[in-house]
């Protein structure tokens, strides 16, 4: 009986959809208008929060090419290691770091509208340095 679980499990698992890295990758930008959309709108908190997921997103699209886990949030300050030691941008984890604090915004609400901005700027910064590594075809497992 367990391994005619395991091979129901299987076939299961070959049937759902899988998310791609260019999926990870639409998501991300997605989000990141979004974002744009909710501080014209003055949606601070909501802002906030589109930019942490337009960040998570293409994180999640850079770990999914290289074949590292990414499946829950201190994943992402795993990418993050290993890209700033891989590219050698300092700046990786400081525009992460930003992202972070519009995430915790969208549950404390204390950021002005400018900040907001300054950090939606960050987000697609750290986008455009994080995109061209996606042409990057070979795999980097664990």
């Amino acid at each position: 009986m367990p391994r005619q679980a395991a091979v129901a499990n299987l076939q299961k698992q070959q049937q759902e959809p899988q998310v791609t890295t260019h999926q990870y990758q639409q998501a991300s930008e997605h989000f990141l208008a979004q974002a744009r959309q909710e501080l014209a709108d003055a949606d601070l908190p909501q802002a906030s929060e589109k930019g942490w997921g337009a960040t998570a997103q293409i994180l999640k699209a850079v770990a999914e090419q290289r074949g590292w886990d990414h499946s829950r949030h201190r994943h992402h300050l795993v990418t993050v290691s290993r890209l700033r030691a891989e590219t050698g941008a300092g700046d990786i984890r400081r525009l992460f770091n930003t992202a972070s604090a519009l995430h915790e915004n969208f549950y404390e609400n204390t950021m002005q509208t400018f900040e907001v901005a300054e950090g939606l700027d960050d987000v697609e910064a750290l986008m455009d340095k994080l995109i061209p590594l996606l042409s990057q075809t070979e795999s980097r497992p664990l």
